[in-house]
């Protein structure tokens, strides 16, 4: 599990001339808080310094092997949880296997300006699909995802996990939309490069403030001045 990179020029594949009619977009860390907040709740309730959790999943074996068992669906949460909480254990940390990704989710604050713009989306026709690696039966329950998207392609779900370019086609098919009308709007590089490679469009989330305007014009939205 990686960071968003500091330079969105690198991903930044959705020119002002571009006029997308898709939107594909994810939860974790832009829907939400960033999801490095969430791990750093979780490892400061662990008595570990606040990047020990994301540094222990993207460099400890059993939990990187973990983690990509659980977001393809190959191991359940319980299954997660236990293997998670093992590298923490040997890290040094005081945690509990049962209820981790409970806890997780509690640190998972809803980003309500970019959930009213996929309400905005849709309702000027664009269709939106959710593509998401999942991070547990508890991370979406704050929204109603039947109501919020179009379709929901959740990698524990579709056995594929992002950055692979399979669960974006998965996602465009169920939209019925072409890779290139789509952007895909999402906080960590690689998985825009990932979805590049598909011919889908890309736009570097970190703040709400800085995204909506940017999805707004490539899906030619109007803005709330222009409607009111």
């Amino acid at each position: 599990m990686t960071t968003a990179s500091s330079d969105p020029s690198v991903v930044d594949a959705c020119p002002a001339a571009m006029r997308a009619t898709a939107l594909l977009i994810d939860f974790g860390g832009v829907l939400t808080a960033p999801i490095s907040r969430a791990f750093g709740a979780l490892a400061a309730a662990a008595g570990l310094d606040p990047d020990a959790a994301l540094r222990i999943l993207a460099t400890h074996e059993g939990a990187r092997t973990a983690l990509a068992e659980h977001e393809t669906g190959r191991l359940d949460d319980d299954g997660f949880e236990d293997a998670f909480a093992a590298a923490l254990t040997e890290a040094g940390g005081r945690v509990r296997a049962r209820g981790m990704l409970a806890d997780l989710a509690t640190h998972m604050d809803l980003d309500e300006p970019m959930i009213d713009l996929v309400r905005e989306a849709r309702a000027a026709g664009v269709p939106v699909a959710l593509v998401s690696n999942s991070l547990g039966r508890d991370c979406y329950a704050r929204v109603d995802l039947d109501e919020l998207f179009d379709v929901a392609v959740i990698s524990a779900q579709v056995g594929v996990r992002k950055p692979s370019r399979e669960i974006y086609r998965i996602a465009c098919e169920r939209l019925g939309v072409a890779p290139g009308d789509c952007v895909l709007v999402d906080d960590l590089e690689h998985n825009l490069v990932g979805a590049a490679r598909l011919g889908i469009h890309g736009i570097l989330h970190r703040t709400a403030d800085e995204s909506v305007p940017r999805i707004r014009e490539a899906l030619a939205l109007p803005s709330p001045a222009a409607t009111s």
